[in-house]
Protein backbone atom coordinates (compact mmCIF):
# COMPACT_ATOMS: atom_id res chain seq x y z
CA UNK A 1 0.00 0.00 0.00
CA UNK A 2 1.51 3.56 -1.14
CA UNK A 3 0.81 6.81 0.53
CA UNK A 4 -0.59 9.21 -2.04
CA UNK A 5 -1.49 12.76 -0.27
CA UNK A 6 -4.63 14.22 -2.21
CA UNK A 7 -2.82 17.67 -1.69
CA UNK A 8 0.18 16.86 -2.97
CA UNK A 9 0.04 19.50 -5.68
CA UNK A 10 -0.49 22.20 -3.48
CA UNK A 11 2.29 21.10 -1.59
CA UNK A 12 4.48 21.16 -5.00
CA UNK A 13 2.92 24.68 -5.68
CA UNK A 14 3.89 25.65 -2.64
CA UNK A 15 7.61 24.85 -2.96
CA UNK A 16 7.83 26.42 -6.42
CA UNK A 17 5.66 29.83 -5.01
CA UNK A 18 8.81 29.67 -2.09
CA UNK A 19 11.83 28.54 -4.65
CA UNK A 20 10.85 31.61 -7.15
CA UNK A 21 10.71 33.97 -3.78
CA UNK A 22 13.91 33.17 -3.18
CA UNK A 23 14.83 33.93 -6.85
CA UNK A 24 13.30 37.21 -6.51
CA UNK A 25 14.95 38.14 -3.63
CA UNK A 26 18.48 36.90 -4.93
CA UNK A 27 17.95 39.45 -7.97
CA UNK A 28 16.75 42.52 -5.54
CA UNK A 29 20.32 41.97 -3.31
CA UNK A 30 22.17 41.93 -6.81
CA UNK A 31 20.04 44.74 -7.92
CA UNK A 32 21.28 46.69 -4.60
CA UNK A 33 24.73 45.26 -4.93
CA UNK A 34 24.87 47.09 -7.87
CA UNK A 35 24.01 50.35 -6.89
CA UNK A 36 26.19 50.22 -3.70
CA UNK A 37 29.08 49.53 -6.24
CA UNK A 38 27.94 52.24 -8.59
CA UNK A 39 27.60 54.74 -5.45
CA UNK A 40 31.29 53.24 -4.24
CA UNK A 41 32.80 54.23 -7.74
CA UNK A 42 31.04 57.82 -7.34
CA UNK A 43 32.86 58.31 -4.48
CA UNK A 44 36.24 57.23 -5.82
CA UNK A 45 35.56 59.45 -8.26
CA UNK A 46 34.78 62.48 -6.37
CA UNK A 47 37.99 61.75 -4.54
CA UNK A 48 40.09 61.82 -7.16
CA UNK A 49 39.08 64.88 -8.24
CA UNK A 50 39.12 66.44 -4.86
CA UNK A 51 42.95 65.46 -4.92
CA UNK A 52 43.38 66.72 -8.43
CA UNK A 53 41.81 69.69 -7.65
CA UNK A 54 43.92 70.45 -4.76
CA UNK A 55 47.39 69.37 -6.66
CA UNK A 56 46.18 71.88 -9.24
CA UNK A 57 45.29 74.73 -7.06
CA UNK A 58 49.08 74.45 -5.50
CA UNK A 59 50.34 75.74 -8.53
CA UNK A 60 48.96 78.68 -11.21
CA UNK A 61 46.12 77.41 -12.78
CA UNK A 62 43.01 79.80 -14.46
CA UNK A 63 39.71 80.51 -12.49
CA UNK A 64 37.77 79.11 -15.93
CA UNK A 65 39.68 75.36 -15.51
CA UNK A 66 38.91 75.72 -11.49
CA UNK A 67 35.23 76.36 -12.10
CA UNK A 68 34.86 73.95 -14.55
CA UNK A 69 36.68 71.41 -12.28
CA UNK A 70 34.33 72.49 -9.16
CA UNK A 71 30.95 72.42 -11.62
CA UNK A 72 31.71 68.84 -12.24
CA UNK A 73 32.50 68.08 -8.28
CA UNK A 74 28.89 69.60 -7.92
CA UNK A 75 27.60 67.30 -10.48
CA UNK A 76 29.25 64.52 -9.18
CA UNK A 77 28.08 65.13 -5.95
CA UNK A 78 24.42 65.32 -7.39
CA UNK A 79 24.82 61.74 -9.00
CA UNK A 80 26.03 60.88 -5.32
CA UNK A 81 22.75 62.26 -3.93
CA UNK A 82 20.54 60.29 -6.53
CA UNK A 83 22.71 57.28 -5.79
CA UNK A 84 21.71 57.51 -2.21
CA UNK A 85 17.97 57.23 -3.11
CA UNK A 86 18.59 54.69 -5.13
CA UNK A 87 20.31 52.69 -2.48
CA UNK A 88 17.48 53.53 -0.06
CA UNK A 89 15.11 52.15 -2.77
CA UNK A 90 17.18 49.22 -3.28
CA UNK A 91 17.14 48.04 0.21
CA UNK A 92 13.55 48.97 0.83
CA UNK A 93 13.07 45.96 -2.47
CA UNK A 94 14.68 43.88 -0.83
CA UNK A 95 13.12 44.04 2.61
CA UNK A 96 10.04 43.77 0.64
CA UNK A 97 11.52 40.44 -0.98
CA UNK A 98 12.49 39.25 2.83
CA UNK A 99 9.14 39.63 3.54
CA UNK A 100 7.51 37.43 0.55
CA UNK A 101 9.97 35.01 0.86
CA UNK A 102 9.02 34.45 4.72
CA UNK A 103 5.56 34.43 3.90
CA UNK A 104 6.03 31.90 0.97
CA UNK A 105 8.16 29.98 3.76
CA UNK A 106 5.67 29.66 6.58
CA UNK A 107 3.01 28.59 3.43
CA UNK A 108 5.08 26.07 2.21
CA UNK A 109 5.71 24.91 6.14
CA UNK A 110 2.40 24.26 6.75
CA UNK A 111 1.66 22.30 3.78
CA UNK A 112 4.34 20.14 4.23
CA UNK A 113 3.50 19.74 8.01
CA UNK A 114 0.11 18.53 6.95
CA UNK A 115 1.43 16.53 4.68
CA UNK A 116 3.67 14.89 7.03
CA UNK A 117 0.54 14.78 9.74
CA UNK A 118 -1.31 12.82 7.19
CA UNK A 119 1.74 10.62 6.39
CA UNK A 120 2.30 9.41 9.81
CA UNK A 121 -1.87 8.62 9.93
CA UNK A 122 -1.23 6.51 7.01
CA UNK A 123 1.94 5.07 8.72
CA UNK A 124 -0.36 4.47 11.40
CA UNK A 125 -3.26 2.84 9.67
CA UNK A 126 -0.96 0.41 7.75
CA UNK A 127 0.52 -0.48 10.67
CA UNK A 128 -2.70 -1.26 12.26
CA UNK A 129 -3.68 -3.12 9.58
CA UNK A 130 -0.72 -5.43 9.60
CA UNK A 131 -1.50 -6.07 13.27
CA UNK A 132 -4.78 -7.07 12.75
CA UNK A 133 -3.95 -9.18 9.88
CA UNK A 134 -1.03 -10.97 12.10
CA UNK A 135 -3.59 -10.99 14.92
CA UNK A 136 -5.69 -13.17 12.47
CA UNK A 137 -3.11 -15.31 11.49
CA UNK A 138 -1.52 -15.89 15.33
CA UNK A 139 -6.16 -17.04 16.09
CA UNK A 140 -6.29 -19.12 13.22
CA UNK A 141 -3.32 -20.97 13.64
CA UNK A 142 -4.37 -21.55 16.73
CA UNK A 143 -7.85 -22.66 16.55
CA UNK A 144 -6.26 -24.92 13.96
CA UNK A 145 -3.96 -26.38 16.84
CA UNK A 146 -6.60 -26.57 19.49
CA UNK A 147 -9.19 -28.63 17.04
Amino acid sequence: MNFRYSFQQIVDLKNNERTQAEWILSEAMGQLRNEETSLHGLFEQKDSLHNEMTHVSSGSVSISKMLLMQNYMNHVDQQIARKHLDVQQAQHVVLKKQEHLSERMMDEKVWSKAREKAYNQFQSFVAKKEQEALDEMATNRFRRLTY
